[in-house]
């Protein structure tokens, strides 16, 4: 038997513990968002007062944003592909390679009700929407960013060599060419020693002989590289590239020594992404001396890759985390975010004042574009990848001959199914 003294303490503990069940509130309606700790710091602000603007608006809602290092996240990601708890939003680059690992992994939830829902493709601009419908299974994803990757050019170059327009097709980009090497000028600049810069190169060129539609089944591993003849002209092309038009050495340089070449004028062209107009107004140049296009591939598509939002299959509340993505694409917080997260916003109506000529170029070519081809690195698996870096590598620096990039590709991934 308990002792009067137990009795009463027994009774206190219970009323205490009845007092906390009393007061305590409601469960909120958590949403965790995984994505990454940005470089870019304003973003890590920004995307921290877009969810605390949320909660705020729908009272009882708490987002929880995790942000880790970019490999921390990407192992993270597959750990919950292989669990039964993840987040309920989680970041990735949008395509077949990176975005698709989660998607084919089973942790992305399609997202076409909420498309139609939300009216969301009324707001997203095509070229950034584009990249939801490229796997299988319906919509997945929504754009964080788009960015756009293009021609810059030196206008005084182009002016000394004789070139008076912006070249509009593959002749006439190759005509240019001819033109800056017989004035002595090189024609490109890429970083060789940092595999993903001479890779676009490589890129645009395959979309250039391939076409649309073999470049993409290349990509996806669909045709065979050996037999499809596109494939050796593209690296025969890419070979006639690195030889004729580069900025030699190029392969001994990485991206910020090209680009340091190119601001100085050693280089007419750099293939690069709509983010260098900050960086060439950040570091003083005059943007006057520069003009943009696109890669003049002839099929009408813009080069580009894409960050994505994805709705996790292992999310208890679907509807909240579309409507907390919902909210991110609006055209109110997106004209907020102008500047913070990317200079461009994915959000098709958002008005923009200020902008620089570039900055203008830019946001004309992403209304034009509804259709997109991406970096290699991101359509393809990572394993495949690392080849084809090392392929095109071994192209650029002489070291095998174009005719044998193709069959050394087709052998690899022949090898790893």
């Amino acid at each position: 038997m308990l002792t009067l003294s137990a009795k009463l303490k027994s009774s206190s503990m219970a009323a205490i513990a009845l007092a906390a069940i009393a007061v305590t509130p409601v469960k909120a309606e958590d949403i965790t968002l995984w994505t990454l700790n940005f470089d870019n710091n304003a973003a890590n602000v920004a995307l921290k007062k877009v969810a605390s603007d949320f909660e705020a608006a729908n009272p009882g809602t708490h987002i929880e944003i995790v942000q880790r290092a970019v490999d921390e996240h990407k192992t993270a990601l597959r750990v919950a592909a292989g669990s039964n708890r993840g987040p309920d939003i989680y970041f990735s680059w949008a395509g077949l390679g990176l975005g698709g690992e989660y998607v084919k992994a089973g942790l992305s939830l399609p997202l076409d009700k909420y498309y139609t829902e939300y009216k969301w493709n009324d707001e997203l601009l095509p070229s950034a929407a584009a990249f939801a419908d490229l796997y299988p299974g319906g919509k997945h994803g929504t754009p964080f960013t788009f960015k756009g990757e293009a021609v810059y050019y030196n206008k005084k170059l182009f002016q000394q060599a004789g070139i008076t327009e912006e070249p509009k097709t593959y002749d006439e980009l190759l005509a240019a060419a001819d033109k800056l090497k017989a004035a002595g000028i090189p024609g490109f600049t890429f970083g060789g020693t940092v595999n993903w810069h001479v890779m676009r190169l490589m890129d645009v060129i395959l979309e250039t002989k391939c076409g649309a539609d073999k470049h993409d089944q290349l990509k996806l591993m669909k045709l065979d590289w050996s037999k499809e003849p596109c494939a050796t002209d593209a690296f025969t092309e890419f070979a006639k590239w690195t030889k004729d038009y580069t900025l030699q050495p190029f392969m001994g340089i990485d991206n910020k020594q090209s680009y340091s070449l190119f601001t100085a004028g050693r280089a007419a062209m750099m293939l690069e992404g709509d983010w260098l107009v900050g960086q060439l107004s950040g570091s003083g140049a005059n943007l006057d001396d520069y003009g943009i296009f696109p890669f003049p591939t002839n099929t009408n598509r813009l080069y580009g890759f894409a960050e994505y939002n994805y709705i996790s299959t292992k999310t208890k509340n679907p509807d909240m985390a579309a409507k907390f993505i919902d909210y991110f694409l609006s055209t109110k917080v997106q004209q907020d975010l102008v500047g913070q997260i990317s200079s461009i916003s994915v959000n098709k109506n958002v008005q923009y004042t200020n902008q620089k000529p570039l900055e203008a170029e830019w946001l004309d070519i992403f209304k034009t574009y509804s259709k997109i081809y991406m970096n290699g690195d991101q359509a393809f698996p990572l394993d495949v990848t690392t080849e084809y870096f090392r392929v095109i590598n071994d192209v650029a620096s002489g070291s095998i001959e174009p005719t044998e990039a193709a069959k050394q590709m087709q052998a690899f991934i022949a090898g790893r199914t």
